[in-house]
């Protein structure tokens, strides 16, 4: 079934067409994802079918019945929202119920007085009534798995990966049936990304997203769509598929422009000659030749390099002593300072290039900015060697004027420079090194594309030649030809590298070893890639969870890798009330499956098919209030 059709989409961007003529439809339980360089208009375009921009030609329709979430680059919200007001804000009936209901839940905590008892009286009767018991335990589970406890803690509190988190779980917990998502996976720890790629794949709803992270292309997409010189085209299954059918393009194309060039090399030499024109056939050719000669070429986009002067390191690089810092730890809402990093010590050696892994909150921009110097340690000192030269590539890099032109910011450092092989390149020259050609050098900062500005960032951290990189999420908003890029620029680097990304195909290309954040602020090490990391954690979680099942203990519910969600101390008073009424809701399920079981044993047939219909979908639900109903009797443990 179709439910979604786009007919001839058309948009223009700052200088020139982002898309024409876009045409094509999203099926149900389809998994499309938007994929093509920085500034050729994917967030325009998925802004464009979400309605949140207007197109220039052509239409947007959805199916009346699937309903519509949509999850921008950066979300939009109001500072004095609470978590809770902020994920139930959609206008669904269903949602609406369920939020009034957790609110009357919370109201009755604080004060039992008799008129919030009779509110939550009425809204306990209203979620029978709408059978919304299942949809609230699925929403649960939601926001326990992304970490999304204090939901009274206002929007403006929180970082910006919790504010990705919240505006994540308000997609997620929509009744819709299309999933529209703008790099979904920007500012979340890999554990997240990791459950959020398997939900992905699991649900029965349609998704259309952008993103750039390859992994989880791989794992969720049945589907690639190709912006590329204004068209959108598509290919049929995965990114690995992709990537196949690219290359087969590629040799396609390249095999019949060698042909072409040989006939016109031939007919050139016809034409030379002077045939006569005057007979039907000659003329024919020479029309033919004439076509072949004006043909459209197909060109290659051009690219672009990363390279800095080789800056030679000394003996002695850099030393972290016993480095401690505390902070009010992760999204607690507690504000008392804990411990993000306690006694850290490590030594830097020629050519390491080392990861960091740990949850949102670890610490792991708090250790990146101490050793760049932009923050100061309670405890600990630094030893940096004499020839070590420091880049830090932060992660939410900050223009000072963004009124000035991409070349006047590049001039800012100087107006020339020498490249690695003694070549002098005046700034425009060697902007157009890095993919900064013609008009843009004159556009602001402020026009570029999101992508655009980290590139011209980090060309700007490189001139100063580095040997120690730091990077804080470098991958964030590159499309996948400039990370590829800057994979290949990491791996030749002769230098020490430091980096922090949710990437992790990045991640195991670049980096050897890892540093990871523990949760009592200690750091250890692990020899090996991030996904052989993830891997590792997880037969240790399987591990565990199978000997609690031995003893007879329950294991916790929530994420498998790498970190499991805190257990809570006891039960809060909503929890026990819907505790009892699932023990009343199983028991009468209960009761109803063994009705069913003998109408679908009698043999009448006039009530065999409403009955095996009723049998899958109560099935279904005493699954869903069996798994609610563990989580919650572990509470009480």
């Amino acid at each position: 079934m179709n439910l979604l059709s786009v007919h001839g989409l058309a948009k223009t961007g700052r200088e020139k067409p982002l898309f024409t003529d876009v045409t094509f439809g999203l099926n149900e339980g389809e998994k499309a994802a938007l994929i093509g360089r920085n500034g050729t208009g994917k967030s325009t375009l998925l802004n464009t079918i979400a309605g949140i921009l207007s197109p220039d030609e052509g239409t947007v329709v959805f199916s009346k019945e699937a309903g519509v979430s949509f999850l921008p680059q950066i979300p939009l919200y109001s500072r004095d929202d609470t978590i809770r007001q902020h994920v139930f804000k959609s206008k669904s009936p269903k949602l609406q119920t369920i939020r009034e209901y957790e609110e009357a839940c919370a109201e009755l905590e604080k004060n039992g007085s008799p008129a919030a008892q009779k509110k939550f009286s009425l809204l306990n009767e209203k979620m029978d009534k709408g059978n919304l018991w299942n949809y609230e335990s699925q929403i649960q589970s939601i926001l326990t798995t992304l970490g999304l406890n204090g939901m009274d803690r206002k929007m403006g509190e929180l970082s910006g990966g919790m504010i990705k988190k919240v505006a994540l779980a308000q997609v997620l917990v929509e009744d819709t049936k299309i999933l529209l998502l703008d790099e979904p996976t920007n500012h979340l720890d890999i554990s997240t990304i990791y459950w959020l790629q398997n939900y992905l794949s699991e649900t029965k709803r349609s998704v259309l997203m952008v993103t750039h992270d390859r992994y989880f292309l791989d794992a969720v997409c049945t589907s690639i769509y190709e912006l590329a010189r204004n068209k959108v085209k598509l290919y049929t299954g995965n990114y690995s598929a992709y990537i196949e059918k690219k290359q087969a393009e590629a040799q396609a194309e390249a095999s019949t422009e060698r042909k072409i060039e040989s006939v016109l090399r031939f007919e050139r030499d016809w034409l030379m000659r002077g045939p006569c024109a005057r007979g039907t056939k000659a003329k024919a050719r020479i029309q033919r030749d004439e076509a072949l000669l004006s043909r459209e070429k197909i060109q290659e986009e051009k690219g672009f390099t990363l390279h800095v002067e080789n800056r030679r390191l000394g003996g002695k690089i850099l030393e972290l002593k016993n480095i401690s810092k505390n902070f009010p730890k992760g999204f607690s809402p507690e504000k008392n300072a804990a411990p993000v990093l306690k006694n850290f010590s490590c030594c830097f050696n020629k050519g390491e290039k080392i990861g960091l892994f740990g949850g949102n909150g670890s610490g792991k921009s708090t250790l990146l900015n101490i050793i760049a110097g932009k923050l100061t340690a309670d405890s600990g000192e630094i030893e940096k060697g004499e020839n070590t030269a420091v880049a830090y590539y932060e992660q939410n890099p900050q223009f000072e004027n963004e009124t000035h032109t991409v070349l006047e910011y590049i001039q800012e450092a100087a107006d020339t420079f020498k490249m690695s092989d003694g070549t002098v390149l005046s700034a425009p020259l060697f902007l157009e090194q890095f993919g900064f050609e013609g008009k843009i050098q004159h556009s602001p900062v402020s026009a570029l594309s999101g992508g655009e500005r980290k590139r011209l960032y980090l060309v700007r951290l490189l001139i100063s030649s580095p040997n120690f990189l730091i990077l804080d999420e470098p991958t964030n908003d590159f499309d996948i030809f400039t990370m590829n890029i800057l994979e290949q620029f990491l791996v030749s680097f002769q230098g020490c590298l430091l980096a922090a990304s949710h990437d992790r195909c990045f991640m195991d290309k670049i980096c050897g070893s890892l540093f990871v954040l523990e949760d009592d602020g200690s750091v250890s090490s692990f020899a090996g890639t991030c996904s052989e990391y993830i891997e590792c954690k997880m037969q240790k979680e399987a591990e565990k969870k199978a000997e609690e099942k031995n003893s007879g203990k329950k294991s916790a519910p929530g994420q498998s890798i790498p970190h499991s969600p805190q257990k809570k101390k006891k039960m809060t008073f909503s929890e026990r009330k819907e505790f009892e009424l699932l023990e009343q809701r199983i028991f009468a399920l209960e009761d109803r499956k063994g009705v069913l079981e003998a109408e679908l044993s009698s043999g009448i047939y006039e009530r065999l098919q409403a009955a095996a219909q009723e049998y899958g979908t109560l099935t279904e639900e005493l699954a869903a209030s069996y798994a609610r109903w563990e989580e919650l009797a572990e509470l009480e443990q």
